[in-house]
């Protein structure tokens, strides 16, 4: 039994000496009335009177001494138990002798007693209290025969009291040892659950999925810290109705309610900016228990086993169409070089070799994306990493400085993600942001951290004319392009590589005077492990 459990148990010890006092106050306040008044009836006091009167009234002012000393707990609990039980046996001795011996009844007063003291008490006080007690009322009705005129003592009745004072004794003493115990072990157990409790709740907390556990009226019980990061909801979230935390939420827990059917749909980036999956289960008195995942790392996930199909599916196109491909272009290269045929066949080979190159493009591309390695996400500081990007993107297409713009607030903002893929994915952003340039700065990559959730992200915002709804609709769908040359692979695969660091990519905004892009990264307090 550890020190808590002992000092719960002393408490509870206390406790019960405190109402034991109050039962022997009301005991002597009573007896007490009924002296101040004259309305003892017989036989009390019908031997001696005016001992009785002295007796109950001295009997009442130690009492009270007494649990003036329990309330301030002076000396130790056994040694207060032992002097109020023997202040008892000593009293209700001398009033039964003052109201004529063992036949005034009062003797069945020193039951209580010693039953009370024989709980509190522990070890062999029990016995104690059972011995003197007999011994007292033995000795009032000797004395009473020896001394003073009383036609036969009442032995046999004294006896059948000491006899039942000491089965009161054992008694009380087997059920204070089982008291105790139980005590002890519910106190334990008590003790057992908070550190349950405790670690349940350290466990949930440490969990990568959010946890939001909602009661019958759908008021959050529980919200973890994952789902706090996922919803922005902030701290302050228990307690509050989840409709006012999580709209979108609230309304597929409802649809779950009515058609038991769990949600397919990804919440679109809430309050925090990040795409929720939500998934259901039920939790006693029509309450729910909500596992929200970050919607990016279950899509990376299943882009693991899509990226699996997909590179055996394209090592046979590639085996297949690469060679037949190979053996068409070079003919064509043939016919180009010959110096009979006309200028309409030179433009016929010239289409041939133009969509032979546009051909094995596409399949660079779908290879590329088939065998790209996993990602080994690294944290690195992005202002530095981002303004050597920055100029070597104005190298290339032969920019200056105001071209292209860099801003990182704040300065020291880290994130986790793969150098090279990133270095793939903005160079495919910029590319195409540049292609459609018009105003200045023709390009902005603007670094921030999202002010719920912390996650840091990157803006790449051009002032080109914009895109079509039409267009804005089909953005990351793979072989979906506008360019007579192009192969609709681009923004796709710099999705991809996005999920594959469990980062996301999105159009953050879309008008005529510009789009912006968002690289949304990991929080950084979630480091992936290489391959994932």
């Amino acid at each position: 039994m550890n020190d808590t459990t002992a000092s719960q148990g002393t408490r509870t010890a206390w406790r019960a000496l405190r109402l034991f006092n109050l039962y022997r106050l009301v005991l002597s306040g009573l007896f007490s009335v009924l002296v101040v008044t004259g309305n003892l009836p017989p036989p009390l006091g019908s031997y001696n009177r005016r001992m009785f009167a002295l007796v109950v009234i001295a009997y009442l002012a130690l009492t009270v001494v007494g649990q003036a000393a329990v309330e301030r707990r002076f000396g130790s609990l056994g040694l207060q138990t032992l002097a109020q039980v023997l202040l008892d046996i000593v009293a209700i001795t001398l009033m039964m002798y003052a109201s004529g011996g063992v036949t005034s009844g009062l003797g069945m007063l020193l039951v209580v007693s010693i039953a009370g003291g024989s709980i509190l008490a522990p070890g062999r006080n029990a016995l104690l209290f059972a011995a003197v007690a007999s011994l007292a009322v033995l000795g009032e009705e000797l004395y009473s025969w020896l001394f003073f005129y009383i036609p036969a003592a009442n032995y046999t009745h004294a006896g059948f009291l000491g006899g039942t004072y000491f089965a009161t004794a054992l008694l009380a003493f087997v059920l204070g040892q089982r008291l105790r115990a139980s005590e002890a072990l519910a106190a334990q157990q008590a003790l057992d659950l908070e550190s349950l409790a405790r670690l349940n709740e350290h466990i949930i907390q440490r969990m990568q999925s959010g946890i939001v556990a909602v009661d019958a009226q759908d008021r959050v019980r529980l919200i973890n810290a994952a789902a706090i990061r996922l919803l922005g909801t902030g701290d302050a979230a228990a307690g509050r109705d989840l409709v006012d935390l999580a709209p979108a939420l609230d309304a597929q827990l409802r649809q779950w309610r009515v058609g038991g059917l769990q949600p397919e749909d990804a919440i679109k980036g809430g309050a925090a900016g990040v795409d929720v999956l939500a998934s259901f289960t039920g939790l006693g008195a029509q309450g729910a228990t909500i596992f929200l995942e970050d919607a990016a790392a279950v899509r990376q996930r299943a882009q693991q086993l899509k990226l699996a199909s997909l590179g055996r599916l394209t090592a046979s196109i590639a085996h297949e169409v690469r060679n037949p491909l190979g053996a068409i272009s070079h003919a064509a290269q043939l016919l180009d070089e010959s110096a009979q045929g006309s200028e309409e066949d030179r433009r016929l080979v010239g289409i041939i070799q133009q969509h032979s190159r546009r051909v094995n493009t596409i399949i660079d591309n779908v290879m590329s994306l088939s065998r790209r390695e996993p990602a080994v996400p690294e944290g690195f500081a992005i202002k530095p990493w981002l303004e050597e990007f920055a100029a070597e993107l104005r190298a290339r297409f032969g920019l200056d400085g105001a071209d292209v713009v860099t801003h990182v607030q704040p300065e020291a903002i880290a994130v986790c993600m793969d150098p090279s893929h990133l270095h793939q994915v903005l160079s495919n952003l910029c590319e195409n942001a540049l292609r459609y340039r018009r105003g200045r700065p023709l390009l902005e990559l603007r670094c921030g951290i999202h002010a719920l959730t912390q996650r840091p992200h990157l803006d790449v915002i051009d002032r080109g004319p914009g895109m079509p709804a039409s267009v804005q609709e089909h953005v990351f769908e793979p072989f979906f392009t506008t360019e007579a040359d192009g192969t609709g692979l681009g923004l796709y695969l710099a999705a991809e590589m996005c999920e594959a660091n469990q980062a996301a990519l999105v159009l953050k905004s879309n008008s005529t005077e510009g789009c912006c892009f968002r690289i949304n990264f990991a929080h950084p307090g979630r480091r992936q492990r290489p391959g994932t």
